[in-house]
């Protein structure tokens, strides 16, 4: 096949993110197994809570039609998500529910279609941001995306990096470049 594209980007879009760092460290192993990554922010396609009304008198907002063309131009997904409470933050989720509306003549979740993805969190916590990731590979899941079995939670993310942006653990290290590695073999199985 083509070399795997990846598109990856994190569920927040605050300045010192540690889930933007994570997937930042995830987008360089993918590459390093040969993938070809596109590295985004969802902070430069700002979009509006979703509402069905606001979609049928304005239609879709550009940084909308923009984001799905992305994503119909890479093979898979790697993602870092905070977890809020429990669950992936409303940027990440809202983002994820535009990028399934239908525009015009597209097919159905044209922006899901074919799609695997690789999930990560960070999170100064215990728990690495764990109870979120379950539901967002429930969510993917039911989007039609193919969410690799294995996934990593990184725990105490404020010590977790050293000062040019890289994991100063080597478990977590050797963990992402598992998970990068096992999203571009996966790529490149599904897309042979």
């Amino acid at each position: 096949m083509p070399t795997p594209r990846i598109l990856a980007f994190s569920g927040s879009a605050r300045r010192e993110s540690f889930n933007q760092r994570l997937v930042t460290v995830a987008a360089a192993s993918a590459e390093a197994s040969g993938a070809d990554v596109t590295l985004i922010n969802l902070r430069d396609f700002p979009m509006p809570l979703y509402n069905q009304d606001d979609e049928a008198e304005s239609g879709q907002p550009d940084s909308v039609r923009e984001l799905k063309g992305l994503f119909a131009k890479h093979h898979g997904l790697l993602i870092a998500s905070p977890e809020y409470n429990g669950l992936p933050t409303p940027l990440l989720k809202n983002t994820l529910d535009w990028l399934s509306r239908k525009h015009d003549d597209e097919a159905s979740m044209m922006a899901y279609t074919g799609k695997v993805a690789a999930i990560m969190g960070a999170s100064g916590g215990s728990l690495g941001g764990l109870r979120g990731l379950v539901h967002l590979r429930a969510l993917l899941n039911n989007m039609g995306v193919v969410v690799q079995p294995k996934q990593h939670a990184l725990s105490g993310a404020h010590k977790a990096f050293d000062d040019e942006g890289e994991l100063v653990n080597e478990r977590d290290q050797s963990s992402i470049d598992s998970l990068a590695n096992g999203l571009v073999d996966l790529c490149r199985k599904l897309h042979a």
